[in-house]
């Protein structure tokens, strides 16, 4: 056995030698480029701990944030024909549907769940923007529609989180007919008398902000999230003007009033459980207390001593017919001729 080969030159080589290092374990957050670690990032559900920037969260980790402890059934969404219309571009349609459901491990750009928050029997519908940018596709729609019918069916509020770039355009007027289709199915929940909110989260653009995404109850914006029907750009281009700064942002969209509140992240699930409590109490939370009454108070008659003129030798009586009368009273002698 020779020391210096076996032991000493190891030793050496592993001083000298460059240590591979896993690519994801920093990230870079797309607005103040600074680095983070990806445990840090987690730990603050992925909101940039230096600038406050909200990254973009796939459909699974939004439905465990909002869950109590991570407790709830993703329900089989109804098979739609997948690329109805032969649609091709660069690719096949059908070939982009097989890579992103690859990517995501999804089928689609929506997931529907119930569970309980704070409690409550609640079911949520999350986007996922990684699949094809979440656009709202036949699936999309009739994830939309089961998720109503199982609010419905447990009488459970309905809670919202788009993430989407509007309609899936390799579906064509398909896609489009997902939007009344979404709109029967919000229709559904407020006929039931049960709360619809909407989470709006970054983006939500396009025909999802021209439907569903604008029907809710209560509509809570996370922070500098995309809002919007078209893209800045393009409103610039056709109307010729310079839009304001922070256009189509979250707080932009609450000072005037297209957003009931904008919060961050990490108060979101405790939010939407007061909000919830409020909604779905059927009864006053504290005891209803009858106040009393005030009696009226009693006039007392007048006495003998308040009808006595002063300035006159004798004491008026007053007769019920003077009195019911308010004519003013005269003494009882000689009265002059009329």
């Amino acid at each position: 056995m020779n020391w210096l080969t076996n032991f000493v030159r190891p030793k050496i080589r592993a001083l000298y030698t460059k240590k591979e290092v896993p690519d994801n374990l920093w990230h870079k957050c797309p607005n103040c480029e600074a680095m983070i670690f990806h445990r840090d990032m987690e730990d603050n559900l992925r909101v940039c701990q230096h600038c406050g920037f909200h990254m973009r969260l796939d459909a699974e980790s939004r439905l465990k944030m909002l869950f109590d402890e991570d407790e709830f059934q993703v329900i089989e969404l109804p098979k739609v024909p997948v690329d109805p219309l032969k649609f091709r571009d660069q690719k096949r349609y059908s070939d982009r549907l097989k890579e992103a459901q690859t990517k995501t491990g999804k089928n689609d750009a929506i997931r529907v769940a119930h569970g309980k928050m704070g409690g409550m029997q609640t079911v949520i519908a999350a986007f996922d923007f990684g699949f094809m940018g979440g656009s709202m596709g036949i699936a999309v729609g009739e994830g939309l529609l089961a998720a109503a019918r199982l609010a419905v069916l447990q009488e459970a509020p309905l809670i919202v989180v788009p993430s989407s770039g509007g309609a899936r355009m390799q579906e064509g007027i398909l896609s489009l007919m997902q939007m009344p289709r979404s709109t029967i199915a919000v229709q559904m929940v407020k006929e039931a008398g049960l709360p619809y909110i909407v989470v709006l989260t970054d983006p939500t653009t396009g025909g999802v902000t021209a439907s569903f995404a604008m029907l809710g109850d209560l509509h809570i914006a996370e922070k500098g999230a995309q809002i919007g029907f078209a893209g800045a750009r393009v409103i610039e281009d056709t109307i010729r003007e310079t839009l304001p700064e922070g256009f189509q942002r979250s707080e932009y969209l609450m000072e005037h009033g297209m957003v009931d509140m904008v919060i961050h992240r990490k108060d979101l699930r405790a939010t939407l459980i007061r909000v919830l409590d409020l909604l779905g109490r059927p009864n006053p939370s504290a005891e209803i207390v009858t106040l009393p009454t005030a009696e009226p108070e009693t006039v007392a008659p007048p006495s003998e001593a308040d009808l006595i003129d002063p300035d006159a030798d004798e004491t008026v009586t007053p007769t019920s017919a003077q009195t019911q009368s308010g004519e003013p009273l005269e003494p009882a002698g000689d009265r002059p001729d009329r």
